[in-house]
């Protein structure tokens, strides 16, 4: 009897449906072990088959977020029965050479910018907005001391005149000239080069009277800092001129999020920390944390800026 639970859990995977048949089955799977558990409980029968069932588990961040106030038991029941959870490629990644076909059409060089920002670092279209040029540490060994290799700091800033905020708010600060704290993300070589071209070509012409990154090339409001709804306008038109239709600045974010998931082997950490995502369920029941310099982290995103 305790090898055919074993089955019906085997059945209940094959019979898992990808549009919404594993929370029935998740059901069904509750249903059946709290049956076995009564029945172990009144008859004394099956004890191995009840303590086999009888698991918990750490609560997860989803967990804490139905209880009010985070207020929740440190273990939850566990079921041993219920379908394995499933990680699903996200149906809104950007289009398939979105990024070559989009840089081909593109207008200005801070476009270009743009889309190898979104797609090579999975920047928030908020994060990407609201950089400062003090916050890009763009050469090794810079003297944040925070990461070896070139990268930004994403600072939350509630006072931006273009209003755009970062989503993270992890602490950060300006010590002689020099951030430190807040979000840190890694840069590909291809981010930097189309830095340069920018700076050089076209934040230099504007003469802006601001330290925001990007501004507007042209109209009454040239050489202002460039608002989120403006850059999500502009990816909406170069992905029509370019064939995709309208695209979305989030789904360059998926994309990268899975791509470095496939190159990193599944590795959540690594994952997490490229993307700057608050937590999975895992690495949050753990509260782990990824080296920026470690090998497999630098590997996966080398992979993806396609450098090896």
């Amino acid at each position: 009897m305790f090898g055919g639970i074993w089955m019906f859990r085997e059945g209940l995977e094959d019979l898992a449906d990808p549009t919404g048949g594993d929370s029935a089955l998740s059901t069904a799977a509750a249903c059946l072990k709290k049956f076995y558990l009564h029945h172990a409980a009144a008859s004394g029968v099956n004890q191995e088959l009840a303590t086999a069932l009888d698991r918990s588990r750490l609560p997860s961040k989803a967990d804490r977020q139905r209880k009010l106030l985070g207020h929740v038991t440190r273990s939850l029941p566990a079921n041993p029965l219920a379908p394995r959870v499933k990680r699903r490629r996200h149906p809104k990644m950007a289009p398939d050479g979105a990024r070559e076909g989009m840089l081909k059409v593109a207008t200005f060089a801070r476009d270009r910018l743009v889309v190898t920002w979104l797609d090579d670092g999975g920047f928030r279209i908020g994060e990407l907005c609201g950089l400062h040029l003090v916050d890009l540490h763009l050469r090794e060994n810079a003297d944040c001391g925070e990461c070896r290799s070139p990268h930004v700091h994403v600072c939350h800033r509630h006072n931006n005149p273009n209003r755009a905020r970062a989503k993270s708010k992890m602490p950060w600060s300006i010590e002689n000239g020099t951030v430190t704290g807040g979000l840190i993300k890694r840069v590909s070589p291809a981010m930097i080069h189309t830095y340069f071209d920018y700076m050089t070509r076209e934040r230099r012409a504007a003469e802006p009277t601001h330290q925001m990154l990007l501004v507007h090339m042209v109209g009454p409001g040239r050489s202002e800092p460039w608002t989120s709804a403006a850059a999500r306008g502009m990816l909406r038109r170069t992905g029509i001129r370019a064939g995709f239709g309208p695209v979305n600045p989030h789904a360059f974010r998926h994309s990268f999020g899975t791509a470095v998931l496939d190159a990193s082997g599944g590795n959540l950490l690594v994952a997490r920390d490229a993307g700057g995502w608050a937590s999975t369920a895992v690495v949050d029941e753990i509260y782990a944390h990824v080296d920026l310099q470690d090998p497999a982290f630098d590997a996966a995103l080398r992979k993806v800026w396609g450098l090896s």
